[in-house]
């Protein structure tokens, strides 16, 4: 064979083994049948060869040896352990960029405002891509929020980091704090803010309650506030039913219509906007505040307005118990 035909078989061995490294290296990588992304969990200590397993069992690129000897060229075999989320057809490049980079797949944890500690780890706990078990913190010492977290992240760590967040936010806003507050501590705003959270679920009321409770308290007048009461009987849990005069008669530290002050500790989980309502709240002379039917407040200053209010949200409890009697009997 001349020099010059095996020159040209070189050649075109070269180009086809170019083309084909093209193909596999910088091409679509395969196609997932149900179309969407393909998820793959790296462990960790797997190294290049184990991570190589793993891709190529999931059926994320095609070849098993190439991938190895690029990641090796490409990535130094810095590659991340973790879960990844890989597109339908993705190339091996763009796999390899992906895990050497660490963009594993974040999952959201959501701690609604006025959960107790034991709801929040509850929910931590029963997350499936976490480890270890976390156990309830103090009430109040959580910020409520969405938390992004990933696969193996330890559950107490989790819990922790939304420890940290309260325990910065909380410390900027008592560092602008509103003078001539009725609070000694940044730990009794939290005990007031979890009050005014559980009070209202109209973010726009939590300044004015938040007035009417700091007012009372500089009045030396008792909070009387229903949501102290349920969490003294039940611990915050639901109570299914109507407060009872028997939960008002029920000597828990937390009942405030039978305490001075603030009860011992916070009843929930504040949220930013109630920690801000507490530490800077309008200046007003109110000093009462109840249910008005729309599932708001109607708010007054002296206890002969407060009881014409009163008797208001009295007529509207008879006529919804009125209307709700004649619905049963239509039935």
């Amino acid at each position: 064979m001349s020099r010059a035909r095996l020159g040209g078989i070189l050649l075109v061995l070269l180009v086809a083994g170019l083309a084909a490294f093209g193909f596999l290296y910088l091409g679509p990588g395969p196609r997932a049948a149900h179309g969407g992304a393909t998820t793959v969990i790296l462990q960790k200590g797997s190294g290049i060869g184990g991570v190589a397993r793993s891709l190529k069992s999931a059926g994320v690129v095609r070849s098993r040896v190439l991938f190895m000897v690029m990641a090796k060229l490409t990535a130094g075999a810095k590659l991340k352990a973790g879960e990844y989320a890989i597109p339908s057809g993705e190339s091996m490049a763009g796999i390899i960029s992906e895990v050497k980079a660490g963009r594993v797949v974040r999952h959201l944890i959501t701690i609604p405002e006025g959960w107790t500690s034991q709801m929040a780890a509850d929910a931590v706990n029963a997350a499936p891509w976490l480890v270890g078990r976390a156990e309830p913190p103090p009430e109040g010492a959580i910020l409520p929020d969405t938390y992004q977290v990933q696969r193996g992240d330890d559950r107490t760590k989790v819990i922790q980091r939304m420890e940290a967040a309260r325990d910065s936010l909380l410390k900027a806003l008592w560092a602008r704090r509103a003078p001539d507050l009725p609070l000694k501590t940044p730990e009794e705003a939290v005990t007031l803010a979890s009050i005014v959270e559980k009070e209202t679920a109209i973010p726009a009321e939590r300044p004015r309650i938040a007035a009417v409770f700091e007012n009372r308290l500089k009045a030396g007048m008792r909070l009387e506030s229903d949501p102290t009461v349920i969490y003294g009987v039940s611990n915050g849990a639901p109570l299914g039913r109507g407060i009872t005069i028997g939960d008002l008669a029920t000597g828990t530290p937390y009942n405030t219509y039978q305490i001075a002050g603030l009860p011992p500790t916070p009843i929930a989980n504040p949220g930013r906007a109630a920690l801000q309502a507490v530490l800077n709240p309008p200046r007003t002379g109110e000093l009462y505040f109840v249910a008005n039917g729309t599932g708001g407040h109607s708010f007054s200053s002296s206890f002969q307005e407060h009881q014409k209010n009163v008797a208001r949200w009295r007529e509207i409890e008879k006529q919804r118990a009125a209307a709700g009697t004649a619905q049963g009997a239509a039935r």
